[in-house]
């Protein structure tokens, strides 16, 4: 079958494990296994489409029953069996769909049909193709049979979703984890392909068939065949047309997407995209290029333009480079962010070439908004101390010769900082900020209560100590109850306000009393002074266990609590 058709995937078929491309552990292993006559009761092969499972499986069928042993396996003057195998008609080796025998009834059909000894041949095998289609009963109706089976009997399963097939399953077998073929093996492979077919068509245009394969060999041949079909018998076919035929839009083209991107130019952007569309190429695809350029991009600098690398040439990776030198990690990492959740929403609209305009310029304004926030937001620089503050801070009022103590404990994880002003907010920024004028500490408290701000005038009159307060810069001390985010919330607040940028340094420095504690010290003050007097002492007379927490005056006292 495989000498006389005409699809390229079953002519070049591997007919013996030297035949096989990028697997030589997994096919030595398995040979000296068999050599040794210590082969396995199952098989398991996993991988990706077209790296050669169901291949492997029927050598492994052909080495375990060939007349002339596995060391002088048939290749091309095959033995009785050998040419049974290869030609699906063996009457002990039976192939079988998982997919369409999955029930637990298929499966003790096969056990009841593995009870009788092979034919023709040494051993009885069963080829289970996509075995993760098997429901669960069928799996554990397996289980005895594959642990002890008889020695006629082997088991040989291809699955490409792994993970679906039970691991009491799996620990019976012994599994080979079948890997995706480099690049440079499958080129190399495919060229010779096309020699064999006197076939014209360049290395580029067979680079591109090698990456569209992603490491899948029978991918990579059924490609190459659309391109004979395809090929002019007067030039070579090329990249470009390669491009057409597989659908496949150049490097070019999104390179340029990308520059006019970061510029902000939306017009150029859009009808960029509209050209890569009207090449046919789908939206899905066309974010998987963009996420893998995206990538290129951010990690230029470690990608090496060798020979395992089809994707980019000398000048793709020249432009690459220099637009990483001009834009910044964040913004690729939240590109890909939003690239990402793009994908997965794309099967849910309608119109999926509309969606991907909208993406694009939702991109655009997502990277201004960013350069906008950036230039608002105010970096705080921190200055590391030595000591950790951990002593308390004591706060002492002199008044009537009186000292009361306040003893105020530093938050151990906020440190001394000063803030930097690294960037001035751009004009069109201004012009929209509202400029008010704040000369005191008053007018910030009176402002954050007009602007319904009711937080920060809480921690601005209960937690905050002003140490100084000039245009622009506030100096402050403060309490253990501060919350962690005041600075920046009052910092973008002012900001946001007055149009300016204010510097909010903390200080170790006793300041003005927060206006809740300077009213609390006062009553305390009014308070010792009351206890002083006979009234109270003839209360305390009466009333042993009284205690004075509160002074309340006549109404014609100016002083009220």
């Amino acid at each position: 079958m495989n000498k006389n058709s005409k699809v390229l995937a079953l002519k070049y078929r591997p007919k013996t494990f030297k035949d096989l491309i990028g697997q030589e552990v997994v096919a030595e292993t398995i040979y000296n296994s068999i050599k040794h006559n210590r082969s396995a009761n199952a098989y398991l092969f996993t991988g990706i489409r077209g790296v050669g499972k169901t291949t492997i499986a029927r050598i492994v069928a052909k080495a375990l029953n060939c007349k002339n042993g596995i060391e002088n396996l048939c290749k091309d003057n095959f033995c009785e069996n050998c040419e049974e195998i290869s030609n699906s008609n063996h009457i002990d080796i039976f192939e079988l769909d998982a997919a369409s025998r999955s029930s637990v009834e298929n499966t003790k059909e096969l056990i009841e049909f593995s009870r009788y000894a092979p034919t023709s041949s040494k051993y009885k095998i069963y080829i289970l193709d996509e075995c993760h289609m098997l429901s669960r009963q069928a799996w554990n109706s397996l289980l005895k049979t594959l642990e002890e089976p008889p020695e006629y009997l082997k088991f040989i399963f291809a699955t490409t979703e792994i993970k679906k097939v039970p691991v009491t399953i799996v620990s019976r077998c012994q599994r080979f984890d079948l890997s995706r073929v480099n690049s440079e093996e499958l080129f190399k492979f495919i060229k010779e392909v096309k020699n064999k077919e006197n076939g014209k068509i360049n290395d580029e245009a067979l680079k591109l068939i090698v990456k569209i394969s992603e490491g899948s060999v029978r991918d990579a041949l059924s490609l190459l065949d659309r391109a004979l079909l395809n090929q002019n018998e007067k030039s070579d076919l090329d990249l470009k047309e390669a491009q057409k035929i597989f659908g496949y839009f150049d490097k070019s083209y999104l390179i340029n997407l990308f520059k006019f991107l970061f510029k902000g130019n939306e017009n150029e952007v859009i009808n960029i995209y509209r050209s890569i569309y009207a090449q046919g190429v789908e939206p899905k695809v066309f974010l998987n290029d963009f996420l893998e350029m995206l990538y290129y991009i951010k990690n230029i600098s470690y990608i090496k333009l060798d020979g395992t690398n089809f994707s980019l040439n000398d000048e793709d990776f020249k432009e690459i480079e220099t637009i990483s030198k001009e834009t910044t990690p964040k913004i690729l990492l939240l590109f890909w962010q939003f690239t990402i959740k793009t994908l997965s929403e794309l099967d849910i609209v309608s119109n999926q070439n509309l969606s991907m305009e909208m993406f694009l310029i939702r991109l655009l304004y997502l990277k201004e908004e960013r350069v906008l926030n950036n230039k608002k937001d105010i970096d705080l620089n921190y200055e590391k101390n030595d000591n950790n503050l951990k002593k308390s801070q004591k706060i002492e009022l002199s008044k009537n010769g009186e000292n009361l103590e306040i003893k105020n404990k530093t938050i151990s994880q906020i440190k001394n900082f000063s803030q930097e002003d690294n960037s001035k907010p751009d004009s069109n920024f201004k012009a929209k900020l509202t400029k008010i004028k704040i000369n005191n500490f008053e007018e910030l408290i009176n402002l954050c209560n007009q602007k319904k701000e009711l937080k920060l005038k809480y921690e601005l009159e209960t937690n905050v100590s002003v140490v100084s307060f000039a245009d622009q810069k506030i100096e402050i001390s403060f309490n253990e109850n501060l919350d962690k985010d005041f600075v920046k919330q009052l910092s973008f607040k002012l900001s946001e306000w007055t149009g300016q940028r204010w510097i909010i340094a903390f200080s170790k420095k006793i300041g003005q009393l927060p206006k809740k504690n300077e009213k609390y010290l006062h009553k305390l003050k009014i308070i010792e002074e009351t206890k002083k007097k006979d009234i109270y002492k003839k209360i305390l007379e009466s009333l042993s266990d009284a205690e004075l927490v509160d002074v309340k005056f006549d109404k014609d006292e100016n002083d009220r609590f």
